[in-house]
């Protein structure tokens, strides 16, 4: 099948590597020259472990290109997709529709034949049915159908999720659009996948309801953290105890710094502003919304009860400042409330991270960059574990310790023994853990 994916950003990008692998022809589509033209010579924007190698192959194999041209990439496509970017709106949280409603128009502009149209992007109830009455209104003459196929993709994991999915959803009214899906999507069928078929509104809310779920589950494992802090429990071993449980499950049971991202922030939001606006508060969502602010605030308390109760004049070495490991990304990273705090306390900030200078440099103005943990920790009051890189999971203690001017860590991901630690000779303080010797 051909299939036309307007924007070539994470979800475009992804999405459209993977179907091609599938053997489809796919033209990847941006408005931005400067983009198409690095990925037409191998030069990807964004950051996605396999992601270039997938890329390279199936330029190669002549199943994958990227243009400029809407229409040249819209000619006799079998499905359109919309993967443009919904970012937060500026003052009240509801997810930014102008990309999607531009695309929207330009695809009504350029629709010669019958189509598809998919969006991929992460919208609100009742987009995908106002993208129709968009298309149809430009173009009165337009033969398509609407479908809508959210993406549930973790950053540094994209790939496998694509190739491997818990599930696929297609919201689809129309058999012509559940026929064209299915062939879409029948490499994974026939590999037993469940291929979900809802309504378009179902859909759209699965994919904000699956996001605020997982984001409830982080924050619940950290309000339990800051409880275990107090009553000399470990949040581990509560969590380990809790995931045993078929019905609730392992996964996301980590404490740590409070979630970040691209996807958790702004959808978490999105959902509650959906709420309000039909008089159906999401008081479980909002209050995760304002809980994870407050465990990022907390950690800052940490670090500085860590110090001594000061940051003026302490070096401090932050190993990892992306949101999470195996990607570039920074967007609503715990790093942009920590280092900050640290920064504007006084403190010399010393960051390793291995991916996140691209964006980091910017967004972390103030501090040093240096290539690994040892580097990084030189002379350092204090390291700060805040990304869980596996560069960081095996530090030779000892050796960092000898390093450092006053050994102590703040491991705000729990990567390390309390034993381990003080047998290398550090004061440290975790998540979830109790330390008698520190204010929690």
């Amino acid at each position: 099948m051909k299939i036309a994916m307007i924007g070539a950003g994470y979800v475009g990008l992804v999405s459209g590597a993977c179907l091609s692998d599938f053997g489809h022809d796919i033209v990847c589509v941006d408005t931005s020259a400067e983009k198409i033209a690095g990925l037409n010579v191998g030069r990807l924007p964004i950051y996605e472990p396999g992601l270039e190698a997938l890329i390279t192959q199936n330029v190669a194999a002549g199943h994958l290109s990227f243009t400029t041209d809407l229409a040249a990439a819209m000619d006799g496509a079998d499905a359109i997709f919309i993967a443009v970017g919904t970012p937060s709106r500026r003052g009240d949280g509801h997810a930014d529709l102008t990309y999607v409603y531009a695309a929207a128009r330009d695809i009504a502009r350029a629709l010669t034949g019958p189509a598809v149209i998919c969006t991929k992007s992460t919208v609100p109830v009742g987009t995908n049915r106002e993208v129709g009455r968009i298309i149809a209104e430009t173009n009165p003459q337009a033969d398509f159908d609407i479908a809508s196929n959210p993406e549930f993709l973790r950053e540094g994991a994209a790939i496998g999720d694509f190739m491997r999915p818990d599930r696929v959803v297609v919201g689809a009214e129309s058999d012509r659009a559940r026929r064209v899906m299915a062939d879409i999507y029948r490499p994974l069928s026939l590999r037993d996948t469940p291929i979900l078929y809802t309504g378009l509104e179902s859909a759209e809310m699965i994919k904000y309801a699956a996001n605020a779920f997982l984001a409830t589950k982080i924050t619940f494992i950290n309000e339990i953290a800051a409880l275990c802090e107090k009553v000399g429990a470990d949040v581990k071993e509560v969590a380990n105890g809790m995931g045993r449980d078929g019905r609730i499950g392992s996964k996301f049971l980590h404490a740590g710094p409070g979630y970040g991202g691209s996807c958790f922030p702004k959808d978490t939001r999105a959902l509650a502003r959906i709420g309000q606006e039909h008089s159906s508060p999401m008081a479980i969502t909002e209050t995760v919304i304002a809980v994870n602010e407050a465990v990022k605030r907390r950690m800052v308390e940490k670090i500085r009860d860590l110090l001594g109760g000061s940051f003026n004049g302490r070096r401090v070495a932050v190993l990892g400042v992306t949101f999470k490991p195996e990607t570039d990304d920074m967007r609503e990273a715990p790093s942009l409330t920590v280092v900050p705090a640290l920064v504007g306390g006084g403190a010399e900030v010393r960051v390793a991270d291995p991916l996140g200078r691209r964006e980091g440099a910017e967004l972390l103005p103030g501090v040093s960059w240096h290539d690994d943990a040892y580097d990084a920790a030189q002379g350092a009051d204090a390291v700060v574990v805040l990304t869980e890189w596996n560069a960081f999971r095996a530090l030779d203690l000892t050796q960092l310790a000898s390093v450092m001017r006053t050994p102590a860590m703040a491991d705000l991901r729990n990567v390390y023994s309390p034993d381990s630690l003080k047998a290398a000779g550090f004061r440290s303080v975790g998540v979830g853990r109790f330390h008698p010797d520190l204010k929690s």
